[in-house]
């Protein structure tokens, strides 16, 4: 059974930085990974994607701020959070799936997901 660990986040002033990871494990092969947010009475949305061929998106609104990697090796995702702002405050979610999805796909079409893990950035 695939199981997706997180770990980093926290809190942090406006302009600072953050990193989360992501680990995938019970699976032997490359899987599309994602970094989805959701805030408080809002939609989660997609912040980053790596399919599995390494290929990158990224929502508009974090573009130039964040960059998703491997984070130690394959099924592993990292992002980097540079110049955060109040708006990225949200609870971030791993999501992974099989298919190679596009930026976007709807959540529901993500097979496996993290606990996810809260970000909060004050003013």
């Amino acid at each position: 059974q695939v199981q997706l660990v997180e770990s980093g986040g926290g809190s942090v002033q406006a302009g600072g930085s953050l990193r989360l990871s992501c680990a995938a494990s019970g699976v032997d092969y490359t899987v599309c990974m994602a970094w989805f947010r959701q805030a408080p009475g809002k939609e989660r949305e997609a912040v980053a994607i790596m399919d599995s061929d390494g290929k990158t998106s990224y929502a508009d609104s974090v573009k130039g701020r964040f960059t998703v990697s491997e984070d130690n090796g394959k099924n592993t995702l990292a992002l980097q959070m540079n110049s955060l702002k109040p708006e990225d405050t949200a609870m971030y979610y791993c999501a992974a799936d099989e298919v190679d999805y596009e930026l976007d796909a709807s959540p529901s079409g993500f097979a496996y997901w993290g606990q996810g893990t809260q970000v909060t950035v004050s003013s």
